[in-house]
């Protein structure tokens, strides 16, 4: 069913590996320009390349999500190349793993600032421009937002904020008239380079893999493609009676 984003400007954060760069193609499949960020300016560059021969408007674009300056050069740069912005996708983050008593405190913070401090600050600004146009802004948490776990408490932290900020901004922009629809999604353990050097950590990848697996009903963990089946679904009008909402996609984690 090609087409269902045809005219929509997408801004994807964190566009340079993983989920991001899942996203981004399949955001393109569905007719949608892009705007792609990441601190890899290089990387998003070549992939905005890739789409381009492809018939799909992009441009690639460096961006540090927790500096507010560099949010409101990257719209800038969205709405001199496009006119406008019908959909943020608030996907960069990063993780680590380590007992809350050995965190430093200047882990604590870059983790808060990453994922959620770039949630903010990218919904902010969306928030500014799609008001009384309409749009969809789209939070990437987790399901370590909704269930807590060991080793990973500011992980936890940063995506349970994000999920709940989510829902805050839904009523208030609901409440406001604005026609933009906020709703998180809570991805389960994606197989991505950032997951699989964190669990290499605790021992063998293939080991570790196998755990992680079976902590899933569905028996494996997920694909960046999967996620971005749900992106593409949030972005798109058929999710128009959706806000606030938590599109969990974990192969069953959360229902243990």
């Amino acid at each position: 069913m090609a087409g269902r984003l045809n005219g929509k400007i997408v801004l994807v954060t964190g566009a340079g590996a993983g989920i991001g760069t899942a996203a981004a193609r399949a955001l393109a499949a569905e007719g949608a320009a892009l705007v792609l960020t990441d601190l890899n300016e290089s990387g998003v560059s070549a992939l905005a390349a890739e789409l381009s021969k492809s018939n799909t408007p992009a441009i690639g674009l460096r961006h540090d999500v927790t500096d507010e300056t560099g949010w409101e050069a990257v719209f800038k740069a969205a709405l001199a190349r496009f006119g406008k912005v019908d959909v943020v996708v608030n996907n960069a983050g990063i993780a680590f793993v380590g007992k809350t008593e050995d965190t430093t405190l200047a882990d604590w913070r870059r983790m808060q600032a990453v994922n959620l401090d770039g949630v903010f600050l990218g919904t902010k600004h969306a928030i500014r421009i799609m008001k009384g146009k309409g749009g969809s802004i789209i939070n990437i948490s987790s399901i370590l937002g909704i269930d807590g776990t060991g080793m990973a408490a500011a992980y936890c932290a940063s995506k349970g904020g994000v999920r709940l900020f989510t829902k805050a901004v839904a009523i208030e922009c609901g409440d406001a008239g604005y026609n933009i629809r906020v709703n998180s999604i809570h991805p389960g353990y994606i197989q991505t380079r950032m997951f699989e050097t964190d669990i290499e950590a605790f021992g063998s990848l293939e080991a570790k893999m196998q755990k992680v697996s079976a902590l899933h009903p569905i028996g494996r963990v997920g694909q960046p493609e999967e996620i971005a089946a749900g992106i593409v679904f949030l972005a798109s009008d058929e999710s128009s009676f959706m806000t606030g909402s938590e599109l969990v996609i974990d192969g069953g984690y959360t229902a243990r």
